[in-house]
C-alpha cells in the first residue's frame, strides 16, 4: 500500500496542555490548528507529519490569563504567531505506538523534541471518507523555548511551573 495524505481535521481533535499555578493545575486548550500526516500503512516509520498551531488561539477559559500569555512574557504572539512540529524520523515502540522525533519551535526556538504516539487506526465516516487518528502526549519544560515569566512567592517557590503537559487527538482524513 502506498502513502496517503490526510489532512488533519480540527473539528475532530484537540490539542490541550496543563500546567502547575500555584497550587492547581491551569488548563488550557489550542482552538485553531492544521497540518497533514504523509502515512504509510505498511511502514508508518516512513510516515511524516507536519503540524501547526495558531497561538493566538490559546483559551484558558480566563480572557485576562489569555491576554497574558498572548503577550510578550509568553508566546509573544505579534512576532511568534504559530507554533510548528516538523517529524524528522518515526521508530515503532510497539503494536500500535512510536516516538516520533521532529522540530517544535516555539516562540521562534526550535528544539529537537520526542513525541510518544499511539496510533488509533483507521476507520471509514458514514460518508465513506478514511479517517486516521493519533494520540499523544509529551511534557515539555517551557523555559527551553523563551517562556522564562514567572513571579516569586514570598512563601519561597514560583508561580508557574516549568513542566507543561501537552496532549493531542488528532483524527485526519
Amino acid at each position: 500500500m502506498a502513502s496517503k495524505t490526510y489532512a488533519i481535521d480540527p473539528a475532530h481533535s484537540d490539542v490541550t496542555f496543563q500546567v502547575r499555578h500555584l497550587l492547581s493545575k491551569v488548563r488550557g486548550r489550542f482552538t485553531a490548528f492544521s497540518g497533514t500526516i504523509q502515512f504509510d500503512a505498511a511502514a508508518p516509520t516512513q510516515s511524516t507529519v507536519n503540524f501547526t498551531v495558531d497561538v493566538a488561539s490559546i483559551d484558558t477559559a480566563q480572557a485576562d490569563r489569555d491576554a497574558h500569555l498572548k503577550g510578550d512574557d509568553f508566546f509573544a504572539v505579534e512576532t511568534h504567531p504559530t507554533l510548528t512540529f516538523t517529524s524528522r524520523s518515526i521508530t515503532a515502540t510497539g503494536g500500535t505506538t512510536y516516538t516520533v522525533q521532529g522540530d517544535l519551535t516555539i516562540r521562534g526556538v526550535t528544539k529537537a523534541t520526542a513525541i510518544p504516539v499511539e496510533y488509533l487506526g483507521v476507520a471509514k465516516d458514514p460518508w465513506g471518507n478514511e479517517k486516521i487518528g493519533f494520540e499523544a502526549r509529551v511534557t515539555l519544560n517551557r523555559k527551553d523555548f523563551g517562556l522564562t515569566w514567572n513571579a516569586a512567592l514570598e512563601t519561597g517557590g514560583v508561580l508557574v511551573g516549568d513542566e507543561v503537559v501537552v496532549e493531542i487527538s488528532l483524527q485526519a482524513a
